[in-house]
């Protein structure tokens, strides 16, 4: 290591490959970057502002899109500018902060998630309960966990990594500090990351995962029982968006973290990348605005289904 200069600033390639169509896919961006923003503060003060939306899943669904709009927001400013200057340098300090509000972030995703899976199941197969466990209380309380855990697990991480020592080479060829590329540049010893990095996915993604994977499937076996069509597709329409983001969500997160990165390459990589952190966010509000007749009714009291659904 006595051979090697201490990293302190970190390069960032970003999209260099793509010289000849970076102002077409700087736009791109921004502009979905600026729907993201609109669409999920929309989704916030729809639910604030209608008594008919004062649910726990639309309480549980304003705190994902808080998430979404403080996740995007933590990457693709810095992600704009880097394809604009065809490059950008970090610190590294900044480089690992970011990398912790990323995973904490999305940490506090899954479990939200769940919650809400949780919400579906109760409304569903205990409808007659629902009320008395789903009380405000309660709400709240799983509402501080989720954002809890999801900062603290990331930390655990987060931590780890600034006792390492970097000592070159300095150049991520990537648009945000992600946890691979940014132990490459270690001359520490990374295998304890990789292992701690992998035994927390199990409580931040497989667990949460397999609990949706169940609550669904004690859903439909609830539905099946239901005689009438029409009870059948009323009782479905109440979950099938956030079915729709949890198939999303989870399909793209597999794509990135579970298959090898030699295995596919760095544009590859950098796409999915780019559609779990900008593009989804985008179309978390689109389907609940979509495919839900309570946030349909709001936007039709403040005069914006037609415009929004035109938009679409």
């Amino acid at each position: 290591m006595e051979n090697h200069t201490m990293v302190t600033e970190i390069i960032l390639l970003g999209f260099h490959h793509l010289h000849s169509m970076r102002h077409l896919l700087f736009s791109i961006i921004l502009v979905v970057y600026c729907l993201t923003i609109s669409g999920n503060f929309l989704i916030i003060v729809l639910v604030s502002c209608f008594r008919h939306l004062h649910f726990p899943m639309y309480f549980f669904l304003t705190q994902m899109s808080m998430s979404d709009i403080l996740l995007t927001t933590n990457i693709a400013p810095q992600m704009l500018s880097i394809i604009n200057h065809e490059g950008g340098i970090i610190s590294l300090k900044v480089c690992i902060t970011q990398y912790y509000f990323f995973v904490a972030l999305e940490t506090s995703e899954c479990f939200l998630l769940t919650v809400m899976s949780y919400d579906r199941y109760l409304a569903i197969c205990n409808p007659l309960q629902y009320n008395s466990i789903m009380n405000h209380a309660f709400c709240i309380n799983l509402i501080v966990i989720c954002w809890l855990l999801g900062f603290l697990m990331a930390l655990l991480t987060a931590i780890s990594i600034t006792q390492l020592v970097f000592c070159g080479p300095n150049i991520i060829d990537h648009f945000f500090c992600d946890i691979d590329p940014l132990l490459k540049l270690s001359c520490s010893d990374t295998l304890i990351i990789h292992v701690e990095a992998l035994f927390l996915s199990v409580p931040v993604i497989v667990t949460p995962f397999l609990i949706v994977i169940v609550s669904y499937i004690y859903i439909v076996l609830t539905v099946a029982k239901i005689p009438s069509i029409s009870g059948k597709k009323k009782a479905f329409s109440t979950c099938s968006s956030h079915l729709t983001v949890v198939s999303i969500y989870y399909g793209t997160l597999t794509s990135i973290y579970t298959v090898p990165t030699n295995e596919r390459s760095l544009v590859t990589n950098k796409i999915l990348s780019m559609f779990f952190i900008v593009v989804t966010p985008m179309l978390n509000p689109i389907i609940y605005s979509l495919r839900n007749n309570d946030i349909r009714e709001a936007l039709k009291k403040m005069n914006l289904y037609p415009l929004i659904n035109r938009s679409i």
